[in-house]
């Protein structure tokens, strides 16, 4: 099944405990893509600025993105951020971010991509999210991702958006903000009742959490790693894993997407295993698949 994605390109300035990677490629939609493409074919809606170092075309070569919908917006600057992690790296705290061409009006949709059945939303202003949402047409299931910014200065369009998904991806942090609620399984329900039919809650090392409609919850903890280098696009790449799985398939239920949950954790695993994409970037199908296996089995009793 088609997957389209929108979202971010942006240069990356990150320091961990591990070192500082300055100027590198990121963004949600670059993330998403990636791990996406290891299941299905990507259609990719982006803008950047004619100031964009980076050449998105052949960091896709072997990959099945369709760079159509990436606009290079003359006059406009990239989007940029710079983060740090301490400690545990189990958020991210943000040191500058210039939106850029995010502050500006989302890219258009090529007519070829407008029939896409699967979406991705990444994580930017609803009202753009929205705007975007507006220009396709025969939808099957629509996922969007947000933040504590969204949710603290644009909550009424928040909502509005949450009216018209499927699946909010969503940290724990940022569905007590959004709901008020410190318990988790309140808390989704809460957000269920908003719209969505599935609500995914990110826990960071401590793995996550589905919950749907009909109230079935799903746990699944984190892939075990004893090294975490850089987990700045971890989120992002679950949910390409997520909705790449499930748009191979071509179902959604809660059991497909208990399955495509264990698969977007094995592509998280691979994120954090490096700076920037390069992680996920050198993983292989050999690979995805045995960690699929390994983290079955840890599961199992």
């Amino acid at each position: 099944m088609s997957l389209l994605v929108t979202g971010s390109v942006g240069i990356d300035t990150v320091r961990t405990p591990y070192g500082l990677n300055q100027d590198c490629i990121g963004g949600s939609a670059v993330y998403f893509s990636m791990a996406a493409s290891y299941f299905t074919e990507v259609k990719f809606v982006g803008v950047v600025g004619d100031d964009c170092p980076f050449d998105l075309a052949d960091l896709f070569r072997t990959k099945p993105v369709d760079l159509a919908g990436l606009e290079i917006r003359a006059g406009s600057r990239t989007f940029r951020w710079q983060g740090s992690y301490e400690g545990s790296m189990n958020e991210a705290r943000t040191d500058a971010v210039e939106l850029n061409v995010l502050a500006e009006q989302p890219p258009a949709v090529p007519e070829a991509f407008r029939g896409s059945e699967y979406v991705f939303l990444a994580n930017t202003a609803p009202s753009l999210q929205m705007k975007l949402l507006d220009q396709l047409h025969n939808l099957k299931i629509v996922a969007a991702d947000t933040m504590n910014l969204w949710i603290q200065t644009a909550g009424d369009d928040l909502k509005k958006l949450l009216g018209r998904v499927d699946l909010l991806v969503i940290n724990d942090g940022e569905a007590k903000l959004l709901t008020g609620h410190y318990n988790l399984i309140s808390a989704a329900r809460q957000i269920i009742e908003m719209g969505p039919r599935f609500v995914v809650i990110k826990k960071g090392e401590h793995g996550s959490m589905m919950v749907d409609s009909r109230g079935n919850i799903f746990l699944l903890p984190a892939y075990p790693t004893d090294v975490v280098i850089d987990p700045t696009g971890a989120g992002d790449s679950f949910a390409g894993g997520l909705m790449g799985y499930a748009a191979q398939v071509g179902s959604v239920d809660t059991m497909t997407l208990q399955k495509a949950i264990a698969h977007g954790t094995v592509m998280a695993s691979f994120t954090i295993g490096d700076f920037s994409i390069h992680g996920i970037k050198n993983a292989t199908q050999e690979m995805i698949e045995e960690r699929f296996d390994r983290l079955r089995k840890i599961t199992q009793f």
